[in-house]
Formats: structure tokens, C-alpha cells, sequence
């Protein structure tokens, strides 16, 4: 498997990447961090309140956000990184379906936000000067593995 960062069964996995999406790569960070080893439906649940800013995603690595109802702490809604990661995971849900594999079973197995590549653009200013525009992107790749547990 070509251009993932862990080797995975591919008997018992699905696979998917997102690459170069119009993300934060700081958000995305700590949505994959959160979500990591979930089952597969209630990380897209989360994801779904996420975007409907009813559940914020706790930031528990950088610590610059406000403290949100329900006893979270630092938290925020990041809406378009969550969409993208939810268009990842559904990739793999497909992925998973067309291998053949229990989808009321699948659970997060690996998930990673790296950063892709930076454009580089400029802004137009007073007096011929300009300020550089860096447009980060971000790839998002996804392993679900099925339970242990449903097998047993």
C-alpha cells in the first residue's frame, strides 16, 4: 500500500487518504487525535454534532480555546475540518463495503493528519509592496480494521 504510514492486514482492513485538503492542519490534529480508535458510526456521529456545533472537540494539545458546556474544558466547532474527515471516513466505510467486511464492526485503526503541501500566493499592498499568503493543505489518511470482539 503506497503512500500510508502503517502496514496494515488487508484481509481484515479498509483504507483511504484525503490528500491536499483545504484544512488547518491544527484542527484536524486534534480531531484525529480524539477520534482515534473509536468504532466507526459513533465517530461519525460526533463528527455530524460537530458540524452542527452541538459537541465541541476537546483541544487538549494546544490549550488556546474557551471552556465549553458539559464539563469538556478547551474546546472548539472546527465545521470544514470535520466534513473533510468525514468524507475520508465515509471513503473507507465504501472501501470496507466493497471488500466485504462487517461495517457494524469496523473501528478507527489508524487515523493521522499530516501536513501537505503550502501554496505560496501574495497579497497586493500600498505602494508596490506585497505580503506573502501561505495556503496550507493538509492528508488525512484512514485504516479501519473490524473488532475482535464481534469475531469472538
Amino acid at each position: 500500500m503506497v503512500g500510508y504510514s502503517m502496514k496494515s492486514d488487508p484481509a481484515t482492513t479498509a483504507c483511504a487518504i484525503g490528500r491536499d485538503m483545504p484544512i488547518s492542519p491544527k484542527h484536524s490534529e486534534v480531531i484525529c487525535a480524539h477520534i482515534r480508535g473509536w468504532p466507526l458510526e459513533r465517530a461519525k456521529d460526533f463528527l455530524v454534532d460537530v458540524i452542527a456545533q452541538k459537541r465541541p472537540v476537546p483541544d487538549r494539545r494546544y490549550g488556546s480555546s474557551p471552556h465549553r458546556k458539559g464539563g469538556v474544558g478547551p474546546g472548539r466547532y472546527p465545521k470544514k475540518a470535520s466534513q473533510a474527515i468525514l468524507e475520508v471516513l465515509e471513503s473507507a466505510e465504501a472501501n470496507a463495503e466493497y471488500k466485504g467486511l462487517v461495517i457494524d464492526g469496523l473501528v478507527i485503526h489508524h487515523i493521522s493528519a499530516n501536513q501537505g503541501r503550502t501554496t505560496m500566493s501574495y497579497f497586493r499592498r500600498a505602494r508596490g509592496r506585497s505580503t506573502p499568503k501561505r495556503r496550507e493543505t493538509v492528508n488525512v489518511e484512514v485504516i479501519l480494521r473490524e473488532s475482535k470482539s464481534k469475531e469472538e
